[in-house]
């Protein structure tokens, strides 16, 4: 799976670039994000504007990854889905487990504003 990673301060923003998330790609899409978990990244913004689809194999990856984040110190937010997918994780009952923003630049806004200073 193909990602564009970018880091703004201690947000990282990671935008599959594949239009599915599914049982071909989900263990490459975990793999990646913990990477960067490894790395210390623990606020996390996902960017789903070029995915399509997510099955459960798909969902299963974005929750494990979100299990892993310190929930004290990390988050893991998703922007801009689309209708399929944001449908999706309304019946799923996902949009009540992940904050969802239109915009990169509105999810990153609001885990910025949720970040505890050191």
């Amino acid at each position: 799976m193909i990602f564009e990673d970018k880091v703004t301060g201690e947000i990282l923003t990671m935008k599959p670039l594949q239009k599915r998330i599914d049982a071909s790609s989900a263990a490459n899409f975990k793999e990646h994000m913990v990477g960067w978990i490894s790395e210390g990244k623990q606020h996390m913004v996902l960017d789903l504007s070029e995915v399509d689809f997510i099955d459960s194999s798909g969902l299963v990856a974005i929750v494990s990854v979100l299990k892993m984040l310190n929930p004290l110190l990390g988050d893991l937010v998703m922007c801009s889905l689309n209708e399929t997918v944001m449908s999706l994780f309304r019946i799923t009952r996902m949009n009540r487990v992940f904050q969802t923003f239109p915009t990169r630049e509105a999810a990153i806004k609001a885990l910025s504003d949720m970040m505890i200073p050191p």
